[in-house]
Formats: C-alpha cells, structure tokens, sequence
C-alpha cells in the first residue's frame, strides 16, 4: 500500500510541476537568459575599461615623455585627449602633467587656470597637490592675502598639506621684501615636530639666512693679492774681466 500512496504522491507532485512550468516556464527562461547577459556583459565591460585604461596610460607617458623633450606642441593635444576621454584617474594626472608642461614652458597664465580647474573639480590627493602647485605659481606674483584666500583650503589644522601651504606663504612674504615676517614663518615651520624632516631642514636654512641679512648682506669679495716686485736680476761681468 505505501508503494501506491508514493507512486500517486509522486503523480501529484508532477502534475503540480507541469502546472508550474506552463504558467512560469517563460519567466524563469528569461530571467535566466538576462542572468547569463548580464554577466556577459559585465565581463565585456571589464575587458572594455582594462583597454581603455591600457590605451590611456600609453597615451599619458607618450604626452609625458614628448614634454620632458620640450615637444609641448605634441605633448599638448595628447595630454588634452586622455583628459577628455580617459577614466577619471588618468584624466585628472594628463591634466595635472600638461599644466606642468605648461609652466616648465614660460606659459604660467594657461598653467595655473588648469591647476585651479582641476582643484575645483576634486577634493582629493590629485585636486590638493594641484592647488598646492597653482600657489608656488602664484607665489611671487599674487598679493599675500589673495594667496592665502587660494590655499586655504590646505591650511586648515586637519590638513596633511597645511605645511607646504605654509612654506609658501612663507616664501611669499620672503618674495614680496617682508623680511622679518618670512623668518618667523620659516623659523616656526623648523620648529615645528609635526612637520616633515626634510622641511624642517630646508626652513630652518631658509630662517638661518634671512636672519644673518639674507642676499642683501653678502660681505665683500678681498681683492686679489698683488704681484710682489720682481728681484733685480744680477749683473753678470764680462768674460776676461775682473769685477772691481
């Protein structure tokens, strides 16, 4: 009897599943058939950025190396083209590199218009190190409280850059003749435990100079010593002769 009760149990139970499939056959199809697409192209996708950041990076050190050769007329449409079309991360290094480029060429203006667009446009290492490097451009041209309005957002207590923003507000005052200002800003900057090892040095030699005078006190060149007067040559007698 139990082998019937299994065999009709069995029966239902296929029925049921014929029943299953008829009304939702189709949709389990299709959801596995959009399972199966999705991971096909997720996987073309991957395969698709892996190139584009391949083609980006030859791109990038090709515009690099045509710039540290001073081709800035090749390098420049090559930077511009990563910068368009390139992930994120290798748009934002092309534009920080042609904006050296830039600079490097005596074209500051078009450098330092690209250092702030590119600060603007991220907040992190990449957008920090370009404004940090718009402010050293600016730093002998720009008045002193308009520099320090640029790099405030690096100046802040919390900031990993709040040191070299420093120095550059330091070399400014240095720059624009307020001597005693400049010294107290590097002086401070040396003193400073926080502060990188290799700054702390630098500062420290820049405060030693501006307080023994700096370029304005550079001494005096000794003049050179003056030939000693040649000895007179001795007279020699004549041959046959005695000397009297």
């Amino acid at each position: 009897m139990s082998d019937i009760f299994h065999e009709v149990e069995e029966e239902v139970r296929r029925e049921r599943f014929d029943q299953l499939w008829k009304q939702y056959g189709d949709y389990v199809i299709a959801g596995i058939a959009l399972v199966v697409i999705a991971i096909a192209g997720w996987q073309l996708y991957q395969r698709y950025e892996t190139n584009q950041r391949l083609k980006a990076s030859e791109t990038l050190i090709a515009a690099q190396m045509a710039a540290a050769g001073g081709d800035i007329g090749r390098a420049t449409p090559e930077f511009a083209l990563v910068a368009k079309d390139a992930p994120s991360g290798y748009a934002k290094m092309a534009k920080l590199s042609q904006a050296g480029a830039l600079f490097a060429a005596g074209q500051h203006a078009a450098a330092v218009e690209i250092y702030k667009s590119l600060a603007a446009e991220d907040t992190g290492p990449i957008g920090r190190l370009a404004l940090l490097r718009a402010g050293w451009a600016l730093s002998d041209t720009t008045p002193r409280d308009e520099l320090a309005a640029l790099l405030a957002p690096l100046t802040d207590a919390k900031s990993a850059w709040r040191f070299s923003a420093r120095e550059v507000l330091a070399f400014a005052d240095y720059h624009a003749g307020r001597i005693k200002q400049a010294q107290a800003e590097f002086q401070a900057l040396a003193s400073d435990t926080d502060a990188p090892e290799a700054m702390r040095s630098r500062t420290h030699a820049m405060a030693e100079f501006l307080k023994n005078g700096g370029i304005s006190n550079f001494g005096t060149v000794p003049a050179p010593p003056q030939p000693s007067a040649a000895p007179p040559e001795p007279v020699v007698a004549p041959t046959g002769t005695s000397p009297q």
